[in-house]
Formats: structure tokens, C-alpha cells, sequence
């Protein structure tokens, strides 16, 4: 438990006050009608969504879950997350126009675009509360357990005390404001907790018992540690945490944040974007400061950790109060903070107060939105006057605030959410890629998948059939059990594809004339609406997504190439750090050249 100075209490209570008053201050146009409540009237640019973007992914919980990845497995245990580069980038450069492009209210409303009839409904209303109920709760169960750690460890709360202290003012800046209010506040989320974060790793990389960035890296606990790649002698190592994430993982999983083709709150900003430009603009920024630069910090902190708490032993001799089911490598980010300085320790609190509230918002704003829009709405009251729905939105934020409260208190470490949403996602990213892009696709390829993802993803996790299976001596390895559930999954949605009937022609064809996703993939319904007579392609429009993929894949050399020079500057490896660094520049440069042939074409 730290002593916090007047300047510290200063410092945070600012912090609340200024989050509180922008709140209040919006709640008037705010809650004017849902499109406000939800989208901020479609009229956000770039910057203002791009910096959102990434102060949402900014959680209490990322810094504990990057620290308890770094400790156990080391630095290149990240492959888990940055593999999610890819499909970032593929939102970037071929789906956000084409969501914006959709003009629907949230990206559950898709499948009402996309699909038709009773199948249609029941997926939009499920995937409703699917997504933003049980998902969501998941996701701030996990950010709530993060505040609740932070708050044992470095001001000595009960776990309650957390989740009303901090819960009640988000909760009540959230409901009160809207998504006009988080999208305000997180500008200013975003600039305290990179400040927090920085100055944290700054300090305590120097502390007298790590003795700066060299005696850090030469350190016994902390030299095994440093590779930003697998060892490719540990055959084992190198296909979970490369292998699988890189080939299989990006593009098969479901993950809020950095779902294939685009999705979740990620949608929700390209939606309440001006334009296509400025949605594509916000994506890219996002991944960007999400994978290139923002996880420096952290890992400096990670493996200063083990220099100061080598084992989990020394935390909990530091920390006696924090319980037996708390306890974790993940504590060791908190734990460093402890030695933080008045001031500067006002300051990180109140960044970590700032990444809490920030992703905890804009969860509330955005499975509130799945609440209102795509199931009280149409399952409820389907005349309900935009001052109800305003009214059942700020009525659901609260109840998910408590759900996911509750839920908190029975976890023990952010890892375990990751793995459960990774792996109940298994299977489904496929049809959130080609939906777009394959008019054979239909409501019931998604319904099978979910349910499929769902039922194997738990038969694999129970005892019998998961050891069996991948247990130390079974039939395959553990890193196989993803690439089954993805396996499976996928092979039954094609299936049911294929033997049930496809979306009506009327259905397919609104959605190809209000979108214009192009490609062979939609070559029948083009030449039947021709030879109809009907409209439906714009000759204006390019075909643009060859151009996109070539331009996710310079994105990809660029964003992977400044991370690798960031580390490798830090490391002191200078001729790595400046091959990279030329790398870096080379495909920024072929990016801004090709980047211009791709606006061109989307104008």
C-alpha cells in the first residue's frame, strides 16, 4: 500500500472532475435522440475516433495481462495479440468503407442488411445479447478485476471499494453522456495514460535495484526474456505463440477489439465516422499507436519486475492482504508502482484510472447500444420514441455495470478471459470475412458457427474429452486444440451453407446497392439483377479491395517494423534498430504511394 500526498489526491480527484463535467455537459445533445446517444450524429473525424480507439484498448487490464505474459513466457509471448495486426490493417484498408458505407445504426443490425426473414431476426436480436451481454460482461469483468488488483496493491482497498469508488463514476459520466461523452473524455484518457505509462517505465527502469536499461537486459531473471520472436529451436513455443496467431489465429478468431473484417466498438467509430475517408483514417491510427508503440512501456516494466518480485513468492511477502485467488504474475505491474514517487504516482493512478474508465465506457455505450437497438427495439417495442430508447440505454449501461461488477470479484487473472473469448470465437472469423464478399453465404452459416464454436470450445475445455485429447499424453498436442475448434467449426458452417437455401435475390441485391462490395464473389447477383434490368452497381466505383490487400500487407512491414525498431532501440541493438527503422521508412513511403490509388478509387 502506497502513502498518496495532497498533490497525488490533487491529481486524481482533478481527473474525476473533469470526466464528470464533460458528461454532464454533453447529456443534453446526447440524449436527443439514439443516433446521438450511439453515433454522435455520424459526424466524428479521423483523429478524435483514431485517439478513442486507443484509449479504449488502453485497459487496467492490458498492462496485467502484458506483464503476466512477459514473466512467464517472455517478450514474445505478445505474438498472441499483435498477430491481430493483420485483420486490424484488413479493416483499415478494405471493411471500414464498406461500413460506412452500410449506414446501419450498429453492426449487429448487419445481419439485417445482409441476410433476410426469420433467421435474420433471430441471429440480430441473439447476437444482441450474446455479444452485448455475455460477451461484454466477460470483456469488463476483466478490466474490473484489473482496477481491483491496482486497488488492493497500491491503496490497500477491498475489492468492493474498488468497483464503487471507480465504477460509480464511469457508470454515471457513461449513462449520462453517451457515446458523444466517452468519445470527448477518451481524448483526454489517452494523453494521461501514455504520460502515466511513460514516466512509470522511465522510473522505475532507473530504480537503484534495476540500475537502468543495461543492468536491466544483462539480469539473469531477465536475459532469457528479451527475444521479440520465439526461440525457433523450441518447436512447441514457436507454434503457439507465432505459428498458430500468425496463420490460423487473425482471421478465424472473434475478439472485441479486433474482429475480422471489423466489428464491435472498432464498427461503432467507423460508423459515427464523417465519411469513408475519415473512418479508414481512425482504423489506421488506431493500429498504429495500439501495436507499434504503446507496448514498450509496458513490457519495460514487465521485466523490470523481475528484478524487484523475481516469483510470485516475493509479491506475496510484499503484499500480505491480497488473497490467495488474486494472486498472479499480473500483480507485478501494480507492485512496481508502489515505488513510484508523490507526483508522478498521482499521476500514473490517475492514468490507470483513465484506461479503466475509458474502455469501461465505451463497453457500457456499446453493448447498450446492442440492447436498445437490435433487441428491445425489435423484440420489445418496436414503436418506442427515441426519449424510451434513450431512457432503456442508460438503464442497461447500469445493469451491465453491475453484472460485470459481480463478476469480477470471481476471477483470478485477465489470461483466462483471453483464452475463453479466443476460443469461443474459434471458427467464426472466416464468415465475418467473406460475408461481405460471398453472396452464397447466409444467416444460418452464422448461426451454425456460433453454436458449433460454442459446444466444441467447451467439450475440448472439460476434463475427460480435453484430456484425452491435448492433455500430456493424448492423441495430439495441446496447440493443436485451436486449430480444431477452428477446424470443425468451419467445416460445418460450409456445410450447412451448401444445403440450405440462399438469401432471397431482393435481399442480396439491396445489400450490393447499398454497400458495393464488388468482387467475383458477387458475379451471379450482378449478372441476375442485369439481365433483370435492375441497378444495382455503381460505376463509379472501383473494385478496391486487391488494392486493399496490397496496401494491408505494406501496413503490416510498417507498423511490425516500427515496433520491432522501438524495441530493438531500447535494447541497445543498433544495427537491428536501424535495419528496421529503413524498413519502417521504405514501406511507409510504398504505402503513401499506394494509399493515394486507394482513396482514389473510394472518392
Amino acid at each position: 500500500m502506497v502513502s498518496l500526498s495532497t498533490l497525488d489526491y490533487v491529481l486524481i480527484f482533478s481527473f474525476f472532475a473533469i470526466t464528470l463535467f464533460i458528461g454532464l455537459y454533453v447529456s443534453k445533445k446526447s440524449g436527443k435522440n439514439s443516433s446521438e446517444y450511439f453515433l454522435s450524429g455520424r459526424n466524428m473525424p479521423w483523429w478524435l475516433l483514431g485517439i478513442s480507439m486507443v484509449a479504449t484498448t488502453f485497459s487496467t487490464d492490458t498492462p496485467n495481462f502484458v506483464t503476466d505474459i512477459v514473466r512467464k513466457d517472455g517478450v514474445s509471448a505478445n505474438w498472441m495479440w499483435w498477430a491481430f495486426l493483420i485483420t486490424g490493417l484488413l479493416t483499415v484498408f478494405v471493411y471500414a468503407k464498406l461500413w460506412r458505407k452500410s449506414a446501419v445504426n450498429t453492426d449487429i443490425e448487419f445481419y439485417e442488411l445482409r441476410y433476410g426473414g426469420k433467421p435474420a431476426r433471430f441471429l440480430r436480436s441473439f447476437r444482441a445479447l450474446y455479444l452485448g451481454l455475455l460477451f461484454n460482461v466477460f470483456a469488463m469483468a476483466g478490466v474490473t478485476l484489473a482496477a481491483i488488483k491496482i486497488g488492493s496493491i497500491m491503496l490497500g482497498l477491498q475489492p468492493w471499494e474498488t468497483i464503487v469508488y471507480a465504477g460509480t463514476v464511469t457508470v454515471a459520466f457513461s449513462a449520462v453522456g453517451g457515446f458523444k461523452g466517452v468519445v470527448y473524455t477518451d481524448f483526454i484518457l489517452f494523453f494521461t495514460a501514455m504520460a502515466g505509462a511513460i514516466g512509470a517505465a522511465y522510473y522505475l527502469v532507473n530504480l537503484p535495484e534495476v540500475g537502468g536499461l543495461d543492468a536491466l537486459f544483462s539480469n539473469e531473471n531477465v536475459a532469457s526474456k528479451l527475444s521479440i520472436l520465439p526461440d525457433f529451436s523450441n518447436t512447441e513455443a514457436l507454434i503457439t505463440l507465432l505459428i498458430i496467431p500468425l496463420a490460423v489465429q487473425w482471421w478465424s478468431s472473434w475478439y472485441p477489439g479486433a474482429e475480422p473484417g471489423g466489428g464491435g466498438y472498432i464498427a461503432q467509430r467507423m460508423l459515427a465516422a464523417k465519411n469513408e475517408n475519415h473512418a479508414i483514417g481512425a482504423t489506421f491510427f488506431f493500429n498504429i499507436m495500439h501495436y507499434a508503440l504503446r507496448p514498450w512501456p509496458w513490457i519495460i516494466v514487465a521485466l523490470a519486475s523481475l528484478v524487484v518480485f523475481p516469483d510470485i513468492a516475493s509479491i506475496q511477502e510484499a503484499f500480505p492482504n491480497v488473497t490467495q485467488d488474486k494472486l498472479g504474475h499480473d500483480l507485478a505491474y501494480s507492485a512496481m508502482l508502489t515505488k513510484l514517487p508523490s507526483g508522478l504516482l498521482g499521476l500514473v493512478l490517475a492514468s490507470l484510472v483513465a484506461a479503466y474508465m475509458s474502455t469501461i465506457s465505451t463497453h457500457l455505450n456499446w453493448g447498450s447500444s446492442y440492447i436498445v437497438n437490435d433487441f428491445y427495439k425489435q423484440q420489445v417495442n418496436k414503436d418506442a420514441s427515441e426519449k424510451e430508447l434513450v431512457r432503456v440505454g442508460r438503464i442497461s449501461t447500469v445493469v451491465l455495470m453491475i453484472l460485470s461488477a459481480l463478476f469480477a470479484l470471481y476471477l483470478q487473472n485477465a489470461k483466462q478471459l483471453f483464452d475463453i473469448i479466443i476460443m469461443f470465437g474459434a471458427g467464426t472469423g472466416l464468415i465475418f470475412i467473406l460475408r461481405w464478399f460471398w453472396w452464397r453465404i447466409n444467416a444460418w452459416s452464422e448461426i451454425y458457427a456460433m453454436i458449433v464454436s460454442g459446444v466444441v470450445s467447451l467439450l475440448f475445455a472439460s476434463k475427460s474429452i480435453g484430456d484425452y485429447l491435448f492433455g500430456a499424453e493424448a492423441i495430439m498436442p495441446s496447440w493443436a486444440k485451436f486449430p480444431m475448434v477452428v477446424f470443425i467449426t468451419t467445416t460445418v458452417w460450409l456445410i450447412v451453407t451448401f444445403i440450405t437455401q440462399p438469401e432471397t435475390k431482393e435481399v442480396l441485391q439491396a445489400f450490393y446497392k447499398r454497400t458495393q462490395p464488388g468482387g467475383p464473389g458477387w458475379t451471379k447477383i450482378v449478372n441476375q439483377a442485369k439481365a433483370e434490368n435492375i441497378t444495382i452497381v455503381d460505376v463509379n466505383e472501383g473494385w478496391s479491395v486487391p488494392a486493399g490487400v496490397i496496401a494491408m500487407l505494406l501496413g503490416c512491414v510498417l507498423i511490425y517494423s516500427c515496433m520491432f525498431a522501438t524495441g530493438y532501440w531500447i535494447y541497445g541493438e543498433v544495427t537491428l534498430a536501424i535495419s528496421t527503422t529503413i524498413s519502417a521508412i521504405i514501406s511507409g513511403f510504398l504505402l503513401k504511394k499506394f494509399w493515394k490509388k486507394i482513396k482514389a478509387k473510394i472518392l
